[in-house]
């Protein structure tokens, strides 16, 4: 089963940039990728339950699409306000929640930030064209 490991964190815009680009610095600087986040990724792949991964821009680039009175709208911005802010996840294909949430509690984690653990539902009629 699948499921997501969502990482949200408390940071300003300002903090998240100064963050990607120490992370950036690093990769550039070089050749071996080394740190915590690359030996988790690396352990979940190397354990054969990674399914996907993506570090996501700060919410303060976010577009929302809504419909609206029965009309499509765009608008800057996040969904909802909040302090935390989705900055990427994880997918592990595992046997069940207890196995997601030992991979959670694996995840390195700075202060301020919150793993939230969701299954992805299967099963669903839009599934079908992946294996067509």
């Amino acid at each position: 089963m699948k499921y997501a490991l969502l990482i949200y964190s408390q940071t300003t815009p300002e903090e998240y940039a100064d963050t990607v680009a120490a992370m950036r610095q690093a990769a550039a600087a070089s050749t071996t990728a080394t740190g915590p986040w690359v030996d988790y990724t690396r352990a979940l792949r190397d354990a054969g339950v990674f399914a996907g991964a993506e570090q996501l821009t700060h919410d303060e680039t976010a577009t929302s699409f809504r419909v609206q009175n029965g009309d499509r709208v765009i608008t800057d911005g996040p969904f909802m306000e909040t302090k935390e802010h989705l900055l990427g996840f994880y997918l592990v294909d595992v046997d069940d929640l207890d196995a997601a949430l030992d991979w959670a509690r694996r995840m390195p984690m700075n202060p301020g930030q919150t793993i939230e653990v969701r299954a992805a539902l299967s099963g669903l009629p839009w599934q079908r064209v992946l294996t067509e």
